[in-house]
């Protein structure tokens, strides 16, 4: 069988608060919505949707599967690859993001600053190292 999974083309993000989840995505990200009904936002990154979806509709996804909790800790991180790590960084935390690390260079030669969405999802900007890093 030839190699099928060769795009991830949209993410589903269960959240609890969708419309401070569309404001943070709008603000920290600087996307413009691409799709919208009562239940969920959609938003593009690169060739990705991402959608954020009520956490009362998710059991229609994932049934018999249960729906976890925001608190229960990360279990996953988002990276989106960006040429400036630092001045990213600096942008989304000037937008409301918290970081919760970084930047920091990584011993796998990245340097890494994440952040996590209202829902607790973990987003990581990634790049590559430079001179001065």
């Amino acid at each position: 069988m030839d190699i099928w999974a060769n795009a991830i083309t949209a993410i589903t993000l269960f959240v609890e608060d969708l419309a401070a989840a569309k404001t943070f995505y709008m603000d920290v990200f600087r996307l413009p919505v691409h799709y919208e009904d009562p239940d969920s936002v959609v938003f593009r990154i690169g060739s990705t949707l991402v959608n954020l979806l009520s956490v009362a509709e998710a059991p229609g996804l994932v049934t018999p599967a249960g729906v976890g909790t925001s608190g229960g800790g990360a279990r996953a991180v988002l990276t989106i690859t960006v040429d400036d790590v630092d001045a990213v960084a600096a942008d989304v935390v000037s937008r409301g993001a918290v970081l919760l690390n970084g930047p920091v260079n990584r011993p796998w030669g990245v340097r890494t600053a994440s952040f996590r969405d209202p829902a607790g999802h973990v987003w990581e900007i990634a790049g590559e190292l430079t001179a001065a890093d």
